[in-house]
């Protein structure tokens, strides 16, 4: 296969790792306030839940995740001097290893609230959400950027994202009271 299918391939199943965690935690989120509920629609709701984490996660997430895995590693195999000698790809690999904790923090939860543990609040949880959308525009800017990324215009834009992030949360707890 040429760099040019595998690279696609890689960028295909990382847009499906990706909607895989956004959609997890959205389903953590409704999870975790279906407990405010009467008994009976908590019992139906929580169950509900429960199947719908487990097979987006061992349907689309972690396969999505392992395929992003194995195309990325092809990438690098194919053109290491390059991959491997270049800054940005250095700093690109720090936020997959913190995307793959990441993705097992999320796997460690829906294993909690399927035994009825729920550690997090929806809020909380709203917050984790965001941090794999802030990954996504770190690796992204990395990765389209290269080698003319201005870190300091980068470093200040990421923090924007995530500032803006954590107003439209509290904006959105508001709207919701």
């Amino acid at each position: 296969m040429d760099i040019n299918t595998v690279k696609a391939l890689h960028i295909i199943f990382v847009v499906s790792w990706f909607a895989g965690l956004f959609y997890i935690v959205r389903l953590f989120i409704y999870h975790t306030e279906a407990q405010q509920k009467e008994a009976i629609p908590r019992k139906i709701l929580s169950e509900q839940f429960e199947v719908m984490e487990k097979k987006l996660w061992w349907i689309i997430t972690t396969p999505a995740m392992v395929l992003t895995l194995i195309f990325g590693i092809w990438m690098l195999l194919l053109n290491p001097t390059y991959y491997l000698s270049a800054p940005w790809m250095h700093l690109k690999l720090a936020f997959v290893g913190m995307l793959l904790i990441y993705h097992f923090v999320c796997q460690k939860i829906m294993n909690d609230l399927k035994k009825g543990i729920f550690n997090w609040k929806s809020n909380g949880l709203r917050i984790w959400n965001e941090v794999a959308t802030l990954a996504l525009v770190a690796i992204v800017f990395l990765v389209v950027m290269k080698d003319s990324f201005n870190w300091i215009k980068g470093t200040i834009g990421f923090f924007a994202v995530a500032i803006g992030l954590m107003l439209g949360i509290k904006m959105y707890k508001r709207l919701r009271k």
